[in-house]
């Protein structure tokens, strides 16, 4: 594998997961991660799973059909360590058309797999983010970190 994730080569991810205590997914990335057969890899943060199925919290997974933006938007709110937006390009147009959005950190590995999800499917608005910070490593991928302007 020409970009793997492991101690020496973890793109930061070590650190940043240790920067969170909240993670906010979509329902279909919340069932990939179960069909994965892996032990459930946010057990030590609070989980929101945003579905259009209404189900029961379990343990630190609660899951949100009703009041999307109210709940992030009181989550942000509390005092705690960085939410973790996991994943959905309908989630991530969602937040960003609400302002619910700080800080982005997008990798690039160069690769070019064709069809795909995009990760801006559908944005109701402009907005404009200034360079935190940029890495490219010496495999190719190259990581930047984004802070929205407002």
């Amino acid at each position: 594998m020409k970009y793997p994730v492991n101690v020496e080569t973890n793109y930061g991810y070590d650190g940043f997961f240790e920067s969170i205590d909240t993670v906010i997914m979509g329902g279909r990335t919340y069932r990939d991660i179960l069909n994965m057969d892996v032990v459930w890899p946010y057990k030590d943060k609070t989980t929101y799973v945003i579905t259009r199925n209404s189900m029961d919290s379990k343990d630190d997974i609660h899951f949100v059909s009703e009041n999307v933006i109210e709940t992030v938007s009181a989550l942000q709110n509390k005092t705690g360590k960085v939410i973790w937006l996991v994943g959905g390009g309908e989630m991530i147009s969602l937040f960003l058309s609400h302002e619910l959005i700080d800080e982005m950190i997008i990798t690039t590995i160069p690769v070019i797999l064709g069809n795909g999800i995009p990760l801006f499917p559908s944005i109701s608005k402009d907005s404009e983010w200034e360079t935190i910070t940029n890495h490219k490593y010496e495999n190719g991928v190259i990581q930047i970190h984004y802070k929205i302007k407002r």
